[in-house]
């Protein structure tokens, strides 16, 4: 099923608790576990891959489209998408759904955090 404006999908924000563990707490939001749990997952408490989140995701009922399309505004977001974005920092993976930003390491936002390049695929959801 595809969640859409206004139904019942929800997240709770949580801050990366490395500076390598963005992919865990994007993960984590997502499936509503923590990142420790996603590590012990994945066998990996560094920096995540594209096939690391596609495995996760997948394997937990969240379809993942594979297209990836460069992205310059919020209003071109689908309801639920992964970010991949560039930041001033590193390459960075980030939340977004249903208008609002749950960054790992910014916080929950209005919009992108600073950032060059800005990337999405975007995610189905399957009733939970």
């Amino acid at each position: 099923m595809r969640y859409k404006a206004g139904e019942a999908m929800t997240v709770n924000y949580i801050h990366e608790p490395t500076d390598l563990q963005c992919g865990q707490a994007v993960l984590a939001m997502l499936l509503n576990t923590t990142p420790e749990n996603i590590c012990a997952y994945l066998n990996n408490d560094r920096e995540t891959n594209f096939k690391e989140m596609k495995q996760v995701l997948s394997e937990h009922g969240i379809d993942i489209l594979h297209e990836r399309k460069q992205v310059q505004t919020k209003a071109d977001l689908p309801y639920c998408a992964l970010l991949s974005l560039e930041t001033p920092r590193c390459w960075h993976w980030s939340l977004y759904l249903d208008g609002v930003f749950y960054d790992p390491e910014h916080g929950v936002l209005e919009d992108f955090p600073e950032c060059r390049r800005k990337y999405y695929w975007e995610l189905v959801v399957e009733d939970r």
